[in-house]
């Protein structure tokens, strides 16, 4: 089955202006040539004009508010897609990012594309904010199947980093971080949708030492109907530390690019 495009997400941790930092970044982005990327966590001004001078076969966009981080995405060149910045995903608040929405348009076929970095907390706010997050991406879904024609119809596609890192409660219950996946999960299947299996099972880590383990942050929701190329047993391939053996590779790695692998995946015509 033929490629329609292929497709990236990475948390580069508070990306902003550090010159040798930005060159390392898109040098990495270079080796993994996807036709889309998003970025998050980009902080500063100058990752944009930087990208723009170094990549200059790709075409940018970004968020923009109020809050200090922000999406940014990449599209190759001859690709036709149009951008949206997607408010109603900071759920109320002003400081949150807000979703990116790209739609590619492949061969007569619309692909909605939606990046989002949700809100990271352990606190009972926090999980509620995602879980709202969340729905708000299934609830589109099904604007989406309407317009395309019937219900399980769209080829969507949410990513990013989903920050599924449960809930601590000060008293005696909790929710770990594999109760929340199951129950996205669970609303995944009610909007003919499924979460890709990745081939690493963290994406996120501190290094060594750090207070907390590697933890499976980042995830890719797709359209039932959508073919994503195996990579073995797994459908997306993450890249960047959680490919490397020892730890000390791994905290080299992540000092000097992130502490979130990068997440990169194959679509299928459909």
């Amino acid at each position: 089955m033929a490629k329609a495009f292929s497709l990236a997400s990475w948390n580069v941790e508070h990306f902003k202006n550090d010159k040798t930092r930005i060159k390392r970044v898109i040098s990495f982005l270079r080796e993994q040539d996807p036709d889309v990327f998003g970025l998050l966590e980009v902080e500063g001004k100058e990752v944009f004009t930087a990208l723009v001078e170094e990549m200059p076969d790709y075409q940018f966009h970004i968020t923009e508010g109020p809050q200090t981080q922000e999406v940014l995405v990449g599209v190759k060149n001859g690709l036709t897609a149009f951008f949206t910045q997607k408010t109603e995903y900071k759920t109320g608040v002003p400081t949150l990012r807000p979703g990116a929405l790209l739609t590619l348009t492949i061969d007569g076929e619309y692909y909605p594309i939606l990046f989002l970095h949700t809100k990271s907390s352990s606190l009972p706010l926090g999980l509620g904010i995602r879980d709202d997050q969340f729905s708000r991406a299934f609830k589109f879904k099904k604007l989406l199947d309407k317009t395309a024609g019937g219900a399980g119809k769209a080829h969507f596609i949410f990513l990013g980093d989903f920050n599924v890192m449960g809930m601590k409660y000060p008293f005696e219950m909790g929710i770990d971080a594999p109760i929340e996946v199951q129950k996205l999960d669970k609303d995944a299947q009610k909007a003919k949708m499924r979460r890709l299996i990745k081939n690493k099972p963290a994406t996120w880590w501190n290094g060594p030492g750090g207070k907390y383990p590697e933890s499976d942050l980042d995830q890719v929701v797709v359209s039932d109907q959508l073919m994503v190329k195996k990579i073995g047993d797994a459908e997306i391939d993450v890249r960047g530390w959680p490919a490397l053996g020892a730890d000390s590779e791994k905290a080299k790695w992540i000092k000097e690019f992130s502490d979130h692998g990068l997440i990169y995946l194959e679509v299928q015509k459909a």
